[in-house]
């Protein structure tokens, strides 16, 4: 433990729900919800107006719509959040070198390695500068807490939401711990919460006087030394700026459970794409490939099979996922599927004749890959990848941004029955007119977000996509 809360630990309030309300004037102070919106969609992210009614992330879609009938219920933009965050991160390296991203709106830092703080006032300060600096460069806020550990200062982020900092300073932690409940301290979930509860333990100062010896006894070895050194506000752990990736996987849930065969090998084609696209996007490369089916019953299964090197060629990684494939059943449906690689590297090492052999068998019609082993095992020829033409009516999804050749840009705010229901207005602007049109209007497009903040050139960029002219200005890398 430290002399000084020079650890701080950054949380975005309800990040996704909060870009949203910032990019769209007529959302804000609204209750706003983020996710999958198809029947077995989950809640990503809640603004706090919806979690009045009760709806948190992770919660099935359905039981939100039930409990907040009223809210906007939009689909998420994950490269508009991740260029949020990249510049909320950039504000953090800027503080420390010790970074430690957990996700797009979380991160711990480590403000000695920086020399940004060295006691409590320093810490404060520093503290209060990220939070202005984050709220000017990205117009979202964030909560704020700082400790001389990891845990308490995590702990005191959540006690500064929303919008808020609490700094917990040196001494006071058992103090402050003791009559919070078990399940404030990090791996209590709800059945170790449950466990310890009908042991007669719910507060944190129940927790250390039962003693390390009953801790072990009811969670076990492991589990039992680190609760009672929670309870204790013992954290050694450092700030760590990077953490290894261990694999790359992408995966879908289906509305509709997929019968099909040949559909359910066209996806896993396109998802074996798409992880070789995060793949090559992280400069890395992978051994193994692994393929994730959940059936019909919900029955999950995993194959995988692992190459002779590393590779980053999408086609490699298409045909292992096919073979893979080829050993599950999946007649009676399928409702997710993923495809994922590990075993990394940030090289790549393939066997150059057994490339040029695929190569030249792809180009003859027939499918041969490497095998593991030493040899090559034929396999059926792939169909080519080709994306098939999404109807007009399903391009228009819940909260993506638009631009209309007259009206300039806006949003969705609904599709059906051949309309789409589109709001015009922008993150500087009042709330804006609704207009619907046709779902294939030609002089309706999809468009990159707009900048939640902008410098003082960006207003021509804003009239440029108003006017159809193309701009590569506006795009969600600038938001």
């Amino acid at each position: 433990m430290r002399n000084a809360p020079t650890i701080l630990h950054l949380d975005m309030d309800a990040f996704y729900a909060q870009a949203e309300q910032a990019s769209k004037p007529s959302l804000r102070g609204k209750a706003v919800v983020v996710g999958g919106l198809g029947p077995r969609g989950v809640v990503a992210t809640a603004s706090y107006e919806a979690r009045v009614f009760g709806v948190h992330s992770a919660m099935p879609m359905g039981q939100a719509r039930r409990l907040a009938p009223n809210a906007a219920y939009l689909v998420p933009r994950f490269s508009f959040y991740r260029s949020i965050s990249e510049q909320v991160m950039g504000l953090l390296r800027a503080l420390s070198p010790l970074v430690e991203p957990l996700s797009l709106d979380e991160a711990f830092v480590d403000l000695e390695a920086g020399e940004a703080a060295w006691d409590s006032e320093s810490a404060r300060l520093a503290g209060a500068r990220l939070r202005a600096d984050i709220l000017r460069v990205t117009g979202l806020t964030g909560s704020v807490g700082l400790a001389a550990s990891k845990m308490l200062a995590k702990i005191a982020s959540e006690e500064a939401k929303p919008d808020g900092l609490v700094l917990i300073e040196p001494g006071t932690e058992r103090a402050l711990l003791g009559p919070m409940s078990v399940r404030t301290l990090p791996g209590v979930g709800p059945a170790t919460g449950d466990h310890l509860r009908r042991a007669g333990i719910t507060t944190v100062d129940e927790l250390a006087e039962a003693g390390e010896d009953e801790l072990v006894r009811l969670v076990g070895k492991a589990h039992g030394h680190g609760l009672y050194a929670m309870a204790l506000a013992r954290d050694d752990r450092p700030v760590v700026a990077e953490r290894e990736t261990k694999s790359v996987s992408v995966e879908d849930t289906y509305d509709v459970d997929i019968h099909d065969r040949t559909r359910v090998e066209l996806e896993v084609r396109r998802l074996a794409e798409r992880c070789v696209s995060r793949l090559r996007g992280a400069g890395l490369s992978g051994r193994t490939i692994v393929l994730k089916v959940r059936r019909y019953d919900f029955s999950t299964l995993t194959r995988s099979e692992t190459l002779r090197g590393p590779t980053d060629d999408p086609a490699v990684v298409r045909e292992a996922a096919a073979r893979l494939l080829d050993s599950v059943d999946t007649t009676g449906g399928v409702r997710l599927l993923g495809v994922g690689v590990s075993g990394l590297a940030d090289f790549t090492q393939e066997d150059l004749f057994a490339q040029a052999a695929f190569a030249q068998a792809a180009e003859e019609g027939r499918g041969e890959a490497p095998g593991e082993g030493g040899g090559e095992e034929p396999v059926p020829a792939a169909a080519p990848v080709v994306e098939e033409a999404v109807p007009a009516a399903q391009r228009w999804r819940p909260g993506h941004d638009v631009r209309h050749a007259e009206f300039g840009p806006g949003w969705v705010q609904g599709s059906g029955l051949g309309r789409v229901t589109v709001r015009f207005e922008t993150p500087d602007s009042e709330p804006g007119r609704v207009r619907t049109f046709r779902v294939d209007d030609p002089e309706l497009a999809s468009s990159d977000p707009l900048p939640l903040v902008r410098g003082p050139g960006d207003g021509a960029a804003i009239a440029a996509a108003g006017s159809g002219v193309e701009n590569p200005g506006v795009s969600a890398g600038n938001s």
